[in-house]
């Protein structure tokens, strides 16, 4: 399971109301192949479900994991900071073994 900040909620809200998706909409959180550590993270909004799909829902947010991504991802806290070091979305990632510069960090 994925859970999501208070700060991260407010600012994918905002985006949803913003581009006027409306509840169909959920946001789809997966790993890819790439980065300095191996894997990246990537956010999408989607609103067609894929066959091996994991569904959760924190604090009204729907998050769609594939399973591959589930496997990796699983207790990660998303949050969005907007801060004088950055702003954007991060992944507090209890599996994270290793990280870059970048600020994305995953084990391989």
């Amino acid at each position: 399971m994925i859970t999501i900040t208070e700060k991260a909620k407010g600012k994918i809200d905002h985006l949803m109301q913003e581009s006027q998706m409306d509840t169909d909409y959920f946001l789809r959180v997966s790993v890819k192949g790439g980065g300095c550590s191996g894997l990246s993270y990537n956010l999408d909004f989607d609103n067609e479900a894929k066959k091996d799909d994991q569904f959760f829902e924190d604090k009204g947010v729907r998050i769609a994991l594939d399973m591959k991504s589930f496997l990796y991802l699983a207790g990660t806290e998303l949050d969005f900071t907007d801060g004088l070091n950055g702003k954007g979305f991060a992944f507090n990632n209890p599996n994270a073994t290793r990280s870059c510069g970048c600020g994305e960090s995953f084990s391989v």
